[in-house]
């Protein structure tokens, strides 16, 4: 079987923690998981991006996406939005929509606020649209996870999110990880089932 494709942008670390701790969720189910980031947009044209980053995940490439059995999407609030990074990868997927690379296999979307109300819902909700288009079958977290009764960070049953908190924004609560090993966990048990 394939692997996973878990595809973030981080900006200060707690969006690349969430996607460590679904992998995580991915090779419990066993599945392998790839993780895969996007490099930064450029407001200045004639500047260049390194193809390999100096640290952290690969930059994801389109060949990652025809090689994936499930995706994970994952991105910091930005104006209750994704980031401008990820999205400009998902605009130049539009071969791939027009063939079908995605469709048919489940999806989850995660993301990352530094406040209560910084619109981790919509942004939740604003992703799936791309892969909707994509024909992708969303996968969300059943209220049968008793964290997102309890939790008082981050959590939603559209996908998981984390708050980060002034004295450690980059660090998960415990709700947040099981959330995430939860998530992780669904999407590579649906990747199976599907496959």
């Amino acid at each position: 079987m394939k692997d996973v494709l878990i595809l973030y942008y981080s900006c200060h670390g707690a969006t690349q923690a969430m996607a460590n701790k679904i992998a995580l969720g991915v090779e419990q189910a066993g599945l392998s998981a790839r993780l895969r980031t996007v490099p930064e947009v450029s407001s200045n044209i004639g500047e260049t991006q390194a193809s390999v980053p100096q640290q952290g995940d690969p930059y994801v490439c389109i060949q990652d996406l025809h090689e994936c059995c499930a995706l994970a999407l994952g991105s910091p609030t930005r104006f209750g939005n994704m980031a401008a990074p990820l999205k400009y990868f998902l605009d130049q997927t539009s071969r791939e929509w027009l063939s079908g690379t995605l469709e048919g296999k489940p999806a989850c979307v995660f993301t990352s606020t530094a406040s209560m109300h910084g619109g981790q819902e919509s942004t939740l909700l604003s992703m799936m649209l791309p892969l909707l288009h994509h024909g992708m079958l969303i996968c969300g977290l059943p209220y049968s996870l008793p964290q997102l009764h309890t939790t008082m960070t981050g959590g939603s049953p559209y996908g998981v999110s984390h708050l980060a908190q002034k004295n450690s924004p980059n660090m998960l609560s415990q709700d947040e990880i099981s959330l995430c090993i939860a998530q992780g966990k669904r999407l590579a048990i649906f990747a199976k089932q599907l496959g």
